[in-house]
């Protein structure tokens, strides 16, 4: 990939070196994508996640995170990397909004190790990267991409841009009122309709993380040869059949709550062909 020409974030918090950030509980919906463990055995956390939601929000008194680790290095440029597609993203999902005369919000990029509490509730790394909709914050603990790289066979710059970018097509996702009104749809649904009503949304972050590509390109010349390739790659090694292959050996449709790897590659695709928001219509054109 070619970052040379994109802004790294102001919106990184690092939040490494031991601390677990604030402590707050209740008043968000909790969004997970990726999720390594619950998608082994085909349980939403989400479904856990979202609860708090529906409860009174208590918040307990703030602490303060401990001082961030000083990197250089390989990790080092993984910072800036993360910095810079949260920025690209931020200039792109801006002029989106400010074509439709709208502003948007811009997400924080929370960095964490092992574990941290957002507006959510407390999450570990194994949960990997997610977006709570409670405080409007991308989540990640950078040791994920060793994982994307070993576990899921899907190494590439452009592949870890697709992890945030498909977060921060959530981000979008609430403050669009989409992820609101599916919510609301899902807490009246039996758990194999909330199931496919969450796939529907998680292809839709999808598309719209083709749309940040798409859109990135064609204004900065982002993509390198091999970049495309490696995106959809990351797309297909996460579908939910091939995670449920591989960890029970046999597949069970009902229980996706993020989508096949061809649902995913294909709305991943169909973001970054055309760029156009209109056509991540993931819940009238069937999934």
């Amino acid at each position: 990939m070619r970052l040379d020409q994109e802004q790294e974030s102001s919106n990184v918090e690092d939040m490494r070196g031991g601390s677990m950030g604030r402590n707050v509980a209740g008043g968000g919906i909790g969004i997970v994508a990726l999720a390594l463990v619950a998608m082994f055995f085909g349980v939403d956390p989400r479904v856990v996640l979202q609860m708090a939601d529906q409860a009174p929000s208590v918040q307990s008194a703030p602490t303060h995170p401990a001082p961030a680790p000083q990197t250089s290095g390989p990790e080092h440029e993984r910072e800036r990397f993360v910095a810079k597609v949260l920025g690209s993203t931020e200039t792109v999902w801006g002029e989106i909004f400010a074509r439709n005369k709208r502003t948007y919000e811009q997400p924080k990029l929370v960095l964490f190790t092992d574990q941290i509490r957002s507006a959510c509730g407390q999450a570990s790394a194994a949960v990997g990267p997610f977006y709570c909709g409670g405080d409007h914050k991308v989540y990640i603990d950078l040791s994920f991409y060793r994982e994307l790289q070993t576990r899921f066979h899907a190494p590439g710059e452009f592949a870890e841009a697709y992890v945030i970018a498909h977060e921060v097509g959530h981000h979008v996702q609430n403050l669009l009122g989409i992820m609101g009104k599916v919510n609301a749809l899902r807490e009246r649904a039996s758990p194999r309709e909330s199931n496919a009503l969450s796939v529907r949304l998680e292809l839709q972050a999808d598309c719209f993380a083709g749309i940040w590509a798409h859109h990135a390109n064609e204004e900065h010349h982002i993509l390198e040869p091999g970049d495309v390739e490696s995106g959809l790659n990351a797309a297909s090694q996460i579908g939910d059949d091939r995670l449920q292959m591989q960890a029970r050996g046999y597949v069970s449709p009902e229980s996706f709550t993020h989508g096949s790897s061809e649902q995913r590659v294909r709305w991943f695709r169909t973001g970054l062909a055309n760029g156009d928001i209109r056509q991540c219509d993931t819940f009238g054109h069937g999934g």
